[in-house]
């Protein structure tokens, strides 16, 4: 049985914004949250001890990291080469430089000849001698349209024609390194894809436009023991019969808020031939929530606003707070007062949103069909006005002036 630790979407250096800087070490917090759960990971690998890491690809945001942010994801690593524990490290989308032109961030560990680590860039496989066995890797990297054909083949054709020409070729490419598979050793395949059945994420919008979609039947085949992917951020299954196991392990820590809910981790993978045992192990990324309230109904908004955010436990959480009010509660909302009350969270945005009085809902009782008098359906529209209760009297006495004058002139006029 050999033992693997897959992980992917590291992302390292995402999401400053949702950070601050540590005085102590002059780093932004949200790097250091993505280097501690990094740290987990590995740690995790060294203490079993795995006999291999599997990476499903994007080190980092994009292909050009700043040297600290490289630097941090390379001291990682680094103890995984002086633990001998051997390494794939798979190029995804933002590993790439544009459009695969100029090679990709992560070949700096093949050009340094780092012992152990297999870069893999290209669709091509590899045996991984391990403590407990050979292993063979099939690597997917990610792929564009122009690495595998040229622009004169798809002269003319749809987007639609080109994806499913993109697709065939693929399929001729793979099945080469299918057939000249060892039938003897576990194999793996680990790819950088977006599959068609796969629940999507922040990746819809930092993928859009580079790429295609993979059918997840071209991964699902028995000469395959596990199928390790990388590119999408939810952790998922994408092979309801576990034979063999399609999984994202997801990324290991939140980009940003469309990722709110989703739970971060790795996995763990006991592997052998024709069959592969694998667990979801979750990792302790820092909590983003979501406060919304709809402060236009309320007499005291400022009230309402500060009972909702004392709901929840910021402490150490990244908080967007989004409220709605009218125009007229602008005035009664103390900035310095809500700002203290979200002094807990780790770092927190705020957006209030003006309510349009023009986009208020229709009230059911005042339909085109209603056969109520004028003053009971202004009766009615004032009862469901919480925001003009005040003046409600008013407005019925006026409304009655006028009414009758309207009838005094109707007698007249007979």
């Amino acid at each position: 049985m050999i033992k693997v630790l897959h992980l992917s979407d590291i992302h390292i250096g995402s999401g400053f914004s949702h950070g601050r800087i540590n005085p102590n070490t002059g780093l932004n917090t949200r790097l250091e949250d993505f280097v501690n759960t990094l740290s987990l990971c590995i740690d995790r690998a060294l203490s079993e001890p795995v006999d291999m890491v599997i990476f499903g690809g994007d080190a980092f945001p994009d292909a050009t990291p700043p040297p600290y942010v490289q630097e941090a994801f390379a001291s990682q690593f680094r103890r995984l080469v002086d633990a001998h524990i051997p390494t794939v490290l798979l190029v995804g989308n933002h590993d790439l430089h544009s459009q695969g032109i100029g090679g990709a961030s992560l070949n700096i560990y093949r050009t340094l000849g780092v012992p152990g680590f297999v870069v893999g860039d290209s669709l091509t496989t590899h045996h991984i001698q391990t403590p407990n066995g050979k292993v063979q890797v099939i690597t997917l990297p990610w792929l564009t349209r122009s690495m595998l054909m040229t622009r004169k083949e798809t002269t003319g054709m749809s987007m639609a024609e080109v994806n499913q020409l993109l697709i065939e070729k693929l399929q001729v490419v793979l099945e080469g390194e299918v057939r000249n598979l060892d039938p003897n050793l576990p194999t793996i395949l680990l790819a950088h894809l977006m599959a068609d059945n796969a629940m999507l994420g922040a990746e819809r919008l930092l993928a859009v436009g580079k790429g295609f979609t993979l059918p997840a039947s071209l991964l699902i085949r028995p000469c395959f023991d596990y199928v390790a992917l990388g590119h999408i951020h939810c952790h998922q299954n994408l092979n309801k019969s576990n034979d063999p196991p399609v999984v994202y392990p997801g990324s290991i820590e939140r980009v940003d808020f469309s990722e709110e809910k989703e739970q971060k981790g790795y996995v763990m993978v006991e592997l052998e031939k024709g069959k592969a045992n694998w667990q979801f192990c979750p990792l302790p990324a820092r909590i983003f929530r979501t406060i919304e309230v709809d402060l236009s109904p309320s007499d005291n908004p400022q009230q309402t606003l500060l009972q909702a955010i004392a709901k929840h436990d910021l402490r150490g959480t990244v908080v967007r707070l989004v409220y709605k009010l009218r125009s007229e509660q602008l005035d009664v909302i103390e900035n310095a007062v809500i700002h203290k009350a979200l002094g807990d969270a780790h770092h927190y945005t705020i957006h209030p949103e003006l309510v349009s009085q023009l986009a208020r809902p229709r009230i059911p009782e005042l339909n085109a069909s209603s056969s109520m008098d004028p003053i009971e359906a202004l009766k009615t529209y004032l009862n469901n006005r919480e925001d003009l209760k005040d003046i409600a009297t008013y407005m019925l006495e006026a409304a009655q002036e006028l009414l009758g004058d309207d009838e005094t002139m109707i007698l007249v006029d007979r």
